[in-house]
């Protein structure tokens, strides 16, 4: 029996849509905005928006709780969570972070923004029709550089901050950032190795497909 597509009007694709183009928003931000006024205006004029932007991946992990998506529920959390240490924990209360106004910001919000739209747009096609083959190796082999940028750029932002969470609020917030920090120490490794695992699978189904086609042809 043919699997049945959803409506791009259904919630799942609208909100892998909408996630995409709200990326979108901010990487033109950095291309257009960031040129003309630099740092730290950029990050004072963007940071909230980032915030917002981000803070709406918490749908995702709902969306594995009650079993909408097949994505594990503690892999799932604990990217959102990773980020939202950064936009929470640091843009939020600790803006004053020196990195937060340095080219770290900037390569943060390249790296999430580019990922992120690859990523979104990738399930709004497999969810309306079939991703593009083009979209589909962005997905499967951009990570390789923009995983360890992004993992990069969110450590040297909260280690900045870790002396001014201690004097602004106290001794516990700081050793809260660093629990947040050692996390990253089994955590990437887990998402990095799975997203290569990924990629062979995919790329070696790519090039049977090819082949495929070709044998018909």
């Amino acid at each position: 029996m043919a699997s049945k597509k959803a409506s791009v009007f259904s919630f799942l694709p609208l909100y892998n849509l909408v996630s995409a183009l709200a990326w979108g928003y901010v990487l033109y931000q950095v291309i257009d905005v960031y040129p003309k006024i630099g740092q730290p205006a950029f990050f004072i004029a963007t940071k909230d928006l980032v915030t917002a932007v981000q803070c709406g991946a918490i749908v995702e992990v709902l969306n594995s709780l009650f079993g909408i998506v097949r994505a594990p529920i503690v892999t799932t959390a604990a990217q959102v969570a990773s980020r939202l240490l950064v936009v929470i924990g640091i843009f939020k209360y600790l803006p004053e972070a020196e990195n937060a106004h340095k080219i770290y910001y900037v390569t943060l919000l390249s790296a999430w923004s580019i990922a992120e739209i690859v990523r979104y747009m990738f399930y709004f096609f497999n969810l309306v029709s079939e991703a593009p083959k083009l979209l589909v190796i962005l997905r499967y082999n951009m990570f390789y550089v923009l995983y360890p940028l992004g993992v990069g750029s969110e450590l040297l932002i909260v280690y900045s901050a870790l002396n001014i969470a201690e004097a602004k609020y106290n001794t516990y917030y700081k050793w809260f950032l660093i629990a947040g920090m050692l996390a990253y120490i089994p955590g990437f490794p887990v998402l990095f190795t799975h997203m290569v695992a990924q990629r062979k699978k995919v790329m070696r189904s790519l090039r049977e497909g090819k082949t495929k086609t070709t044998k018909k042809a």
